[in-house]
């Protein structure tokens, strides 16, 4: 658009140029060679556009030729070139396709067509089409070639790290991933692997400085820096505890004002104040947890502040939590088992109980069973309750990773990530869970439809001992075994006295709370049973 404007800018200026000539009249002489040529103004001026532009038409014709063999060439050179491209584009749809054979030889093609020096993809694709053609050695070779190229070296990385990480071997992914996270930084699967590196090989330190560093690079979020930097801070905490309590203390103090409601920080940190007797400041630490989660750790940690405290004020600090988050399992139970270490048996059951109701639990269950066997000793039922509690589902437990821990950790044991420890329920075990229903008094029972008899099955014949064919009869009987018909009292008359008493074919399975009957006594109280034959 500029340039048709600078076009008709040009040819409107020479159009008023010639119509200012034609105003204004004149001669142009001329002397050449003892010669005089007269010409008017307007016509000298045509004549010099005119030579003008056969001039610049005479360059360019041999300005042309004398360019055409570079110029030819360089036509065929972008026509390769474009070629060369449109197969490596190809080879890399193929490859992210999963087509191997298509990859393979549209990487060939590109390589004729372009140099692998002037474009670096080639050696990605050919990476790929080994990859998808099994040859994991051949990919590796690729790999290891683009480390002696700068602009490939990272790719290069990339590819070995994921071959390694393929074979299982850590170490090797880890060590890669570690030079390119001094590459560059910004990497996030390289700032990861370095980061369960480092955490695996408790560098605490270094984990905080790789955080940080995601976080200035924008890797991740101010809200998950934080938690991450909480986590390493309190995993520090834990690690120094003995060995340096002032750095310890420091680390979970700085944990705790990250994640207030991290319950490891905010035990770690009270942990650490009541061992120096600073017992209003690790109290009110604990009391901020407890009111964003309540936590059992907490709860003991703040019950047991002064060891010297007798059972009631452990009481007095186990209500002091239950009015911070009433109406909460967690905080009945805290009660619960205070006031049984105080033998406060009524509120302990009443606590107990009132944790069942809102949140029926294997550890509510054995926790009323342990108050039940110490204020009556009734053993049946503390063995219904013990019975409950095994169907109850599970207490909430640290899980990572399908493996459940009594304490937390800041990495998982199995996959080395961290932060993968949660409070929540296990995964229940098989079997029923209790119910609303175990509870009720008199439920009714339910009734099951016992199966229809099948249709081949023959109806069992009524044996008559007087008759000629008893014998016969008597054997198919025995045959039929799976025949049962009702005894009515002819059937019961028709016994002989001298009939052979069996026992049960299969003793009934005991549930686990059931402790039995003795044998001696089940056989004097247990009804005989007779068979006809």
């Amino acid at each position: 658009m500029i340039r048709i404007l600078l076009f008709l800018a040009v040819v409107f200026a020479l159009g008023l140029g010639f119509a200012w000539l034609a105003d204004r009249p004149g001669d142009m002489v001329i002397t050449f060679n003892g010669y005089q040529y007269q010409v008017s103004l307007m016509v000298a001026a045509v004549a010099v556009v005119a030579v003008v532009a056969a001039v610049m038409i005479l360059w360019w014709l041999i300005k042309s030729v004398w360019n055409s063999p570079y110029t030819i060439s360089r036509y065929f050179r972008v026509r390769r070139r474009d070629r060369g491209y449109q197969a490596l584009s190809t080879g890399m749809i193929a490859a992210g396709a999963g087509d191997g054979a298509l990859a393979r030889k549209k990487t060939k093609e590109a390589a004729k067509l372009i140099r692998s020096d002037q474009e670096p993809l080639i050696h990605l694709l050919e990476a790929q089409a080994s990859l998808l053609e099994g040859d994991h050695e051949g990919a590796r070779q690729k790999f290891e070639s683009m480390l002696d190229d700068p602009e490939m070296r990272l790719l290069g990385l990339r590819g070995l790290y994921l071959e390694a990480e393929r074979l299982g071997d850590r170490n090797a992914a880890r060590h890669y991933a570690g030079r390119a996270a001094g590459m560059a930084p910004q990497l996030a699967w390289a700032a990861e692997s370095t980061l369960e590196e480092l955490t695996g090989r408790g560098d605490w330190d270094g984990a905080l400085k790789l955080v940080e560093a995601q976080k200035a690079t924008r890797q991740i979020e101010r809200d998950a820096a934080n938690r991450r930097r909480a986590v390493l801070l309190t995993a520090k905490a834990q690690s120094l505890a003995d060995s340096d309590p002032a750095a310890a203390r420091t680390a979970a103090i700085e944990a705790n004002r990250l994640q207030p409601e991290f319950a490891p920080a905010a035990v770690a940190a009270a942990t650490l104040l009541f061992r120096q007797n600073d017992v209003r400041k690790g109290s009110k630490i604990l009391e901020t947890a407890w009111r964003a989660e309540p936590h059992p750790e907490i709860a003991e940690l703040y019950t047991h502040a002064r060891p010297g405290d007798a059972v009631l004020d452990r009481l007095n600090r186990a209500r002091k939590l239950q009015e911070m988050r009433k109406n909460h399992a967690e905080s009945s139970m805290t009660v619960a088992r205070a006031a049984l270490d105080a033998q406060d048996f009524a509120t302990a059951r009443r606590e107990a109980e009132a944790a069942i109701r809102m949140d029926r639990r294997e550890g509510a269950y054995l926790l009323l069973a342990d108050i039940e066997e110490a204020e009556t000793g009734d053993q049946g039922k503390v063995r219904q309750l013990l019975s409950k509690a095994v169907r109850a589902p599970r207490d909430p437990a640290w899980v990572a990773d399908g493996v459940v821990s009594e304490r937390w950790a800041p990495v998982s044991p199995v996959t080395g990530r961290l932060d993968a420890f949660e409070w929540r329920a296990p995964m229940e075990r098989l079997g029923q869970l209790i119910d609303s229903r175990d509870d009720a008094p008199d439920a009714p029972a339910v009734a099951i439809e016992a199966p229809g008899r099948p249709a081949q099955e023959e109806s069992v014949k009524v044996i008559d001992h007087a008759g000629p064919g008893g014998e016969t009869a008597g054997k198919q009987a025995e045959n039929d075994q799976d025949h049962v018909r009702p005894v009515t009292a002819q059937a019961f008359a028709a016994v002989p006295a001298d009939a052979e008493a069996v026992e049960p074919a299969q003793e009934l399975a005991r549930l686990p709370d059931d402790p039995g009957v003795d044998p001696a006594d089940a056989a004097e109280k247990s009804p005989r049973r007779f068979r006809l034959f």
